[in-house]
């Protein structure tokens, strides 16, 4: 039972992430995102998925595994942004 309330966290924190994605990759925004607090958090996320693994715990495992992968998604979006601008800048 508490594996489940951990699974909902993670999907609800991934739909978080759902406005982003749709402003990065449909709409070509990118302002105001920083690489360095992504990758931060990114890493701060990729220890809690080594300590989910540690502790056999599939909540924190599936929860991590696919908000590392969004944010990725994010993180690729942001930089195809940024290297289109810059080309047109140029």
């Amino acid at each position: 039972m508490i594996e489940a309330v951990g699974i909902a966290a993670g999907i609800i924190g991934i739909i978080a992430w759902g406005p982003q994605i749709i402003q990065v990759w449909v709409h070509k925004r990118h302002d105001g995102i920083s690489i360095p607090t992504f990758c931060v958090v990114a890493l701060s996320l990729f220890l809690w998925l080594i300590y989910g693994i540690a502790i056999d715990s599939l909540a924190m495992i599936f929860s991590n595994i696919l908000v590392l992968s969004v944010m990725l998604i994010i993180i690729i979006g942001v930089r195809q942004c940024r290297k289109n601008e810059a080309l047109e800048n140029n």
